[in-house]
């Protein structure tokens, strides 16, 4: 992953494309910030992340810029997640996280909602960064309801 991060700067840099040279020193920095706050090693798990967390304050600035109705502002974050995304691995389909929710239930045995957090510790690195966390926090709630 970091060195595919590294050929796309390079591409872009000698292609001129500076939405997409600026998310890359953006993930490239918020990885360094992240090994030096915290003294971790860079690897696929942190990378995965720091790109997440990206993602997701887009998302959060789009929801404001909509309140606002910058559509220009909109346009501009929604292209920077879309080249975020793509070093993102792929998404989760609904029957994939049906099956790890069913081998997860069957591992830890929860009794009711009370062990959210135990089925959540369980779940949370088998999916992250490939599924939406808060819809996967609905679909636990809604299988321990049940």
């Amino acid at each position: 992953m970091i060195e595919k991060l590294n050929q796309d700067l390079v591409v872009a840099m000698k292609s001129g494309d500076k939405v997409k040279l600026s998310v890359i020193r953006g993930i490239k920095g918020a990885l360094q910030l992240e090994v030096i706050n915290n003294k971790k090693e860079i690897n696929d798990e942190l990378f995965i992340s720091v790109v997440s967390k990206q993602i997701k304050m887009r998302d959060d600035s789009i929801k404001e810029f909509q309140k606002g109705n910058r559509q220009d502002l909109i346009d501009s974050y929604q292209k920077e997640i879309d080249i975020l995304k793509k070093y993102m691995p792929e998404e989760l389909t609904d029957e994939e996280i049906s099956r790890i929710l069913d081998e997860v239930f069957e591992e830890v045995k929860p009794t009711g909602i009370t062990d959210l957090g135990k089925v959540m510790k369980e779940v949370t690195p088998k999916v992250r960064g490939r599924y939406d966390m808060s819809k996967l926090s609905i679909l636990i709630k809604e299988k321990l309801n049940n």
